[in-house]
């Protein structure tokens, strides 16, 4: 790594407040809130660096007085870790096996999360754990096993899946439920939906039940990553097999209305109300999503007051959609008037109601509006508290870096944590701006926190070097991106064959100047 860059990467000190942990994201099947924050593109030049905030800055004593001996004693393993990432993985656990390390539980997973986008990093201290238990004392459970699996599977590395999940088969009671949905739910995300669909067959033969739970989880996992014509057909041909639930049938429905595929929803909406089952508040609410977010809300409305007819009361997460539907068709004094009409009855708000608000008032530009719901969500209390989610929509809107450090400071100061999608905006941010040092600093504390780069830190980077005509930064983080065993997007990797052949015409033409 030659650029300047680089070197800012490993000697930059941290410009925020921010504290060592660790987050496991979990993908809800069905997201009713999955809106995406759109980021500000204004070009503003910030050069008086005396205006931004010094205090700021944590140096490395305080931020581990802030976190567990484990959360230290991991941190210092990632480091070792990262120091040796570009030898083999044999290297790494002869080095790791000299540390003298003290392994239990909570410390390999803390180690394993910490590493979740570099999977090669990961694989060999999962080895190094596997290989030293003689030495070190400590042999891995299920949790462990399954950790490893999903950053595999995570990274499609399926012909390692299968060594370790044939390493668990033959240890013995390592597999359990959580085993096979971690790999179910990796197989339908790389879109092979007959392995996923293969191993829900042969639950019987890994010891594990046949039962409708195991049945609704395939479902869910294949709608989730888009296969739902096959999800419909494996419903129909094996209901027959499990208990008529209305859960079941709502996997079915939801994964059409993630699809965006309103045709096929309503279709199999007729479906459910001519079936056996009676529908419940949830199928009610993923057909008012669907219809919410295709800007049918009027018809949404009419499904929202059949509830009440049917007496089937709506819930929060119902009311959230129809505030989130009318605010997208500009409604929002209408939505307001929701938003009244819901806390004179007394329905128990919480963030999320909020949220949709003030992520369309951020993108109106509503901020003494924004103001003001923010001052009443601290008033409702403690389900209603500004989340991480709330101030990512506050630093998509930020103008300026002094702006981004006073919302990161009270962020910090409410308790909430920064995840990969937080360092993600904050560098789209910086990158617009061209803050080159405020964006070294903020990947080298995402690298610290355990937390990230992935795919899309990278891609970022990328593709944002490359816009400011950065070539060369740019391809120094598409080498490390595939170093690490990341699989780029297509977009990145048609980006990257197009740098090449413009820095090779450049090498060309400054090889045949040199000689004139």
């Amino acid at each position: 790594m030659h650029s300047r860059l680089r070197s800012l990467l490993q000697h930059h000190a941290c410009s925020y407040k921010t504290t060592i942990f660790d987050h496991n994201i979990s993908i809800p099947i069905i997201n009713l809130y999955s809106n995406q924050t759109s980021l500000s593109d204004n070009n503003i030049n910030y050069d008086d660096e005396s205006k931004i905030s010094t205090n700021i800055n944590k140096n490395d004593s305080t931020i581990q007085s802030q976190t567990s001996p484990t959360d230290q004693e991991a941190l210092k393993i990632q480091q070792i870790i990262k120091l040796h990432s570009t030898k083999p993985p044999k290297i790494i656990e002869n080095i790791l096996s000299k540390c003298g390390l003290s392994l239990n539980e909570n410390l390999v997973l803390n180690v394993l999360k910490r590493n979740q986008c570099d999977w090669k990093s990961a694989y060999a201290f999962f080895n190094y754990v596997v290989n030293g238990k003689i030495l070190n004392g400590y042999s891995p459970n299920s949790s462990v096993y399954n950790e490893v699996l999903n950053i595999l599977g995570r990274n499609k590395q399926f012909d390692i899946v299968n060594e370790v999940f044939d390493e668990m088969l033959n240890r013995k009671n390592l597999i359990d439920n959580e085993t096979w949905e971690v790999v179910v739910h990796r197989y339908a995300a790389a879109h092979m939906v007959d392995e996923a669909i293969g191993l829900f067959c042969k639950r019987g033969d890994l010891g594990l039940e046949l039962d409708l739970i195991s049945f609704q989880t395939l479902l869910k996992w294949l709608c989730r990553y888009k296969h739902v014509d096959e999800a419909e057909t494996f419903f129909h041909n094996e209901k027959g097999g499990f208990e008529d639930d209305i859960k079941t049938w709502n996997i079915i429905l939801g994964g059409w209305c993630v699809m965006g595929n309103l045709g096929e929803a309503k279709r199999f909406w007729k479906d459910i109300m001519t079936s056996k089952c009676r529908p419940d508040k949830y199928t009610y609410g993923i057909y008012i999503n669907a219809l919410s977010k295709k800007g049918k809300i009027n018809t949404a409305l009419k499904v929202f007051r059949a509830m009440w007819a049917e007496e089937c009361t709506p819930d929060v997460t119902i009311c959230n959609t129809i505030i989130h539907g009318l605010c997208f068709k500009n409604r929002v004094p209408e939505a307001l008037e929701m938003l009244n009409r819901m806390k004179e009855k007394g329905d128990k708000l919480n963030v999320v109601t909020y949220n949709t608000l003030i992520q369309h008032l951020c993108k109106i530009k509503r901020m003494d509006k924004v103001a003001e719901v923010l001052d009443e969500m601290k008033e409702q209390g403690k389900e209603c508290m500004p989340n991480t989610r709330t101030y990512s929509f506050l630093l998509s809107v930020a103008k300026d870096p002094k702006e981004v450090y006073d919302i990161l400071d009270t962020m910090e100061n409410s308790g909430c944590k920064m995840v990969t999608d937080t360092y993600n905006l904050l560098m789209r941010l910086f990158l617009n701006w061209g803050f080159d040092d405020k964006l070294a600093s903020t990947w080298y504390e995402m690298e610290k926190s355990g937390v990230g780069p992935d795919e899309r830190s990278y891609a970022i980077m990328i593709h944002g070097f490359h816009y400011k005509g950065k070539i060369e930064d740019a391809l120094s983080y598409y080498h490390e991106m595939t170093l690490k065993g990341m699989i780029p997007e297509p977009q990145t990797k048609s980006l990257f064959d197009d740098m090449n052949d413009k820095l090779k015409q450049r090498n060309k033409q400054k090889i045949v100047s040199s000689f004139k």
